[in-house]
């Protein structure tokens, strides 16, 4: 009897570090919206934290009570949730007898050169370059004059579900946004599968599905969408209705990232307008990207 008190011991001690650290963080602070109700706990609830975190709130809960042990993976999401610095996640992961690693973390995403290369020498079409989660890492001058100044956007928000999802922009550009979004979506769900313990992945769908319902409720439908090739319609604020041809093109040398390129037939109005929107965004002097890394 004695040894099962004192093996709980780290696990109670563990529930009480994240109930602490819980406590310390607003809801503006994990991007969630504020509100103007009360709230009768301090920092986040213990089930905001389990969406953020893409758990169940009775898993959380347990875990907090002492009551289980978490596995790797889950520390990892919930550590990056908590907004945890590198001393405070090795604490978590001690408190909960598990080892910490990163292996499962994959690289640094930086644009290929090839593709760089490509995108720079792309003047009459828009295109930018994604990678895994839809993060942009690179995109020129009309794709900032199309679609929006992705400058003007931290590094670590310039991601096309969440902009698709935050930003009322771009709610406003597309003529069907609903659809628009739901193959967002779609294909974000086809990636997950392939990177189910991807922490930022997770990270992400847990914030947008507590920022959106239609984001959660088509998260729940569980389709799936390649990214191959489309037709999308535009309301752009400077040419009016725009109606373009969208292609992904990729290189064997880096599956994970992908070119998206706009066109539309030559002598077609949509044609025309793209003209008048590349000399647009040269009079805006709209900058392209030099790649980033994420």
């Amino acid at each position: 009897m004695l040894g099962n008190m004192t093996s709980n011991v780290p696990l109670n001690e563990l529930g009480e570090f994240l109930k602490k650290r819980r406590s310390q963080l607003s809801p503006r602070t994990v991007g969630l919206p504020s509100t103007s109700r009360p709230r009768r706990v301090e920092g986040l609830r213990r089930e905001e934290v389990a969406q953020l975190a893409s758990i169940s709130t009775d898993y959380y809960t347990r875990l907090e009570q002492g009551r289980m042990q978490a596995s790797a993976p889950v520390l990892d999401i919930i550590a990056r949730v908590l907004h945890l610095d590198d001393d405070e996640r090795g604490h978590l992961f001690q408190l909960a007898g598990t080892t910490t690693t990163r292996t499962r973390r994959r690289g640094v995403q930086k644009v290929q050169p090839q593709l760089q290369r490509v995108l720079e020498d792309l003047a009459s079409v828009p295109a930018m370059v994604q990678g895994r989660r839809g993060d942009i890492l690179a995109w020129n001058g009309l794709a900032a004059a199309l679609v929006t100044d992705f400058s003007r956007i931290p590094e670590k928000h310039r991601n096309y579900p969440r902009l698709t999802f935050t930003d009322p922009a771009m709610r406003s550009l597309h003529a069907d946004w609903e659809t628009a979004a739901q193959v967002t979506v779609a294909q974000l769900r086809m990636e997950a599968a392939r990177y189910p313990e991807d922490p930022r992945l997770i990270a992400l769908v847990g914030e947008l599905s507590m920022r959106d319902q239609q984001f959660a409720q088509w998260w729940g439908d569980h389709r799936v969408a390649a990214r191959t090739v489309g037709t999308k319609t535009l309301i752009h604020p400077v040419v009016g209705e725009i109606t373009l041809d969208w292609d992904t093109l990729t290189t064997s040398t880096e599956p994970d990232q992908y070119m998206t390129v706009w066109t539309a037939t030559p002598g077609s109005p949509a044609h025309e307008r793209l003209r008048i929107l590349a000399s647009w965004a040269a009079d805006q002097n709209l900058p392209a990207s030099s790649g980033w890394e994420a």
